[in-house]
């Protein structure tokens, strides 16, 4: 099956620095497997936003990222991610990532966004995961303690909303997840 078979227009753009190749789920409803082959960075990420956008708006709320392939991925990159997240999530969606290489790992870890994706070993976990409970409305995770990404002061957040690190003064962002941004 071709890409635009499965979400109308997806292949309408091209970059050769990152190919996404899809594949729908049967096994879970509204569930989209996304191959990536290449690399994320602040010249390709707006390509890679709109790309996904356009699953998600065919109603992909679903998305397994298939990451084995992926040879880098820079902080916007991860940003990408991140907004995927936050579209998919209110729609009773969700995302994994799956088979992350090492080194792009390392960034999830150092950024401290690790702790806020699903990172799956198969895809057998993958798809057990969203046939599970575990993707349905969770409760409140407030009173969080949280890390700044900037100096890893640990702070308490009591809510979602934005904040200012009280060591370095940057400003952030906490999402309902718990999610910290730079805000």
């Amino acid at each position: 099956m071709l890409n635009n078979d499965i979400v109308p227009g997806f292949d309408d753009e091209k970059d050769e620095s990152l190919k996404i190749k899809l594949d729908k789920i049967t096994e879970a409803p509204r569930c989209l497997l996304l191959t990536l082959t290449g690399y994320i960075d602040t010249y390709n990420s707006n390509f890679f936003q709109k790309r996904v956008q356009k699953a998600i708006e065919s109603g992909f709320v679903r998305l397994i990222f298939q990451c084995g392939s992926l040879n880098y991925v820079s902080s916007t990159g991860i940003g990408s991610f991140t907004t995927f997240l936050k579209a998919v999530k209110p729609q009773g969606g969700d995302l994994v990532l799956l088979d992350i290489q090492p080194k792009v790992f390392e960034v999830f870890q150092l950024l401290g966004f690790s702790q806020f994706f699903n990172i799956k070993e198969s895809m057998t976990d993958s798809i057990r995961f969203f046939n599970s409970d575990q993707v349905q409305e969770k409760p409140s995770i407030f009173p969080k303690v949280v890390s700044c990404p900037i100096c890893y002061k640990k702070l308490k957040a009591v809510k979602p909303g934005r904040f200012r690190c009280s060591e370095c003064k940057s400003i952030l962002a906490i999402d309902d997840g718990g999610q910290v941004l730079l805000g």
